[in-house]
């Protein structure tokens, strides 16, 4: 009975790995050393791009859980910190990419058309496992989904499938709040603040003392951080009629979901859902150096590095882009740079951005409350 070799070269596949750099042609021999160069690189690309799909998925998993352990948070930063050295090197990898000249490249670009990495349905997914809604999109004039484009070119391909199933579970699982985003604000949304949880009768009123002693705090520091506090914290997952109506009564409390216009009579509206998770991250960060909070504060760090990375691949990509075609119309038919500039402007995370906006100085901050607690 024959046997498989265990050498190296079977570990990792290389005769069928180093057998799909040869283009349409499927030929080695048949592409250009540009063209050789330009496959190889956006292949690593792919292939990077599916250990973080890999990683972001685990993350998602266990920031998901109904209650996830304190030896959980340690493991998903560990990972986040991956995907973290896994984008600056992608990002250092337009080096490489930037070795190609502009004339090298227009030598075999119209062998492309209407190929282009604007359809690659790996960095759609990672968007949308991140959490990059169509509203975030459509904020900087893009009302068309990029996966639409994919879907609609993959049809009759070879890769039709994978294509669909990969970009049909991403939209879902968005849609069904499955993301990292949702995962982490649903984590955020339980964070306790001086000790008190959103199923405790009285959260409501302790979050809002923190922010009240947090405000006259900031306002100690920079009566003209204020604004960006007030907007920074009023924020709400209710449509605008129930955030008009959430005023502070002596009533008892419900919460307000986005579904509800107003509350019921003579019924105060809790802090909308919203509201708490950007307490809590003020929270966090605050007061990061206390030892019960070192890992979430060292997540939140992990998750913004992750996305500046993403928004740095972003606009090395398009960089190089206008260095080698100029101002051309993408081989997809997209509008090219135009349309790669503006995609710079996304932001996922933009909670964990906007705290930064409004942190103060230790010695001006609220006591902390039981610290040892």
């Amino acid at each position: 009975m024959a046997t498989t070799s265990k050498t190296y070269a079977e570990y990792l596949r290389l005769p069928q790995l180093l057998g799909l750099q040869g283009g349409w042609e499927a030929n080695d021999d048949a592409v250009s050393e540009d063209e050789l160069h330009f496959i190889v690189v956006h292949q690593v690309f792919e292939l990077w791009f599916k250990l973080v799909l890999r990683e972001l998925r685990m993350a998602r998993d266990r920031m998901s859980a109904q209650f996830v352990p304190d030896k959980d948070i340690p493991h998903v930063v560990r990972h986040l910190r991956r995907v973290n050295a896994v984008l600056k090197i992608a990002v250092n990898y337009f080096d490489v990419l930037e070795t190609l000249t502009p004339l090298d490249f227009i030598a075999f670009r119209k062998k492309l058309e209407p190929a282009s990495g604007a359809q690659s349905f790996q960095m759609r997914e990672i968007e949308s496992l991140m959490g990059l809604e169509q509203s975030e999109r459509q904020r900087h004039g893009h009302s068309v989904d990029p996966a639409d484009d994919i879907i609609r070119l993959a049809k009759g391909s070879p890769s039709e499938g994978m294509v669909l199933q990969a970009l049909e579970t991403a939209r879902q699982q968005l849609k069904e709040g499955r993301s990292l985003r949702a995962a982490l604000h649903e984590w955020l949304y339980r964070t306790p603040i001086r000790d008190s949880c959103p199923s405790d009768s009285n959260d409501d009123e302790i979050v809002t003392g923190f922010l009240d002693e947090y405000r006259i705090a900031l306002e100690r520091f920079d009566k003209r951080l204020l604004g960006a506090f007030n907007a920074f914290i009023s924020a709400s997952d209710a449509p605008e009629a129930a955030q008009k109506n959430a005023v502070r009564t002596d009533a008892p409390c419900a919460r307000i979901e986005p579904e509800h216009a107003t509350a019921p009579a003579g019924v105060k509206p809790c802090r909308s859902r919203a509201s708490r998770i950007r307490a809590a991250l003020l929270f966090i960060e605050s007061y990061r150096e206390a030892d019960f909070l070192t890992w979430p504060n060292l997540l939140l760090d992990s998750v913004v590095e992750m996305e500046e990375e993403l928004i740095l691949w972003r606009f090395r990509h398009v960089r190089m882009v206008e260095r080698t075609i100029g101002r051309r119309l993408g081989t997809g038919g997209s509008p090219g740079v135009a349309y790669l500039d503006q995609t710079t402007e996304y932001r996922i995370f933009n909670e964990f951005w906007a705290v930064r906006s409004v942190l103060i100085p230790p010695e001006f901050l609220p006591a902390l409350t039981n610290p040892k607690k």
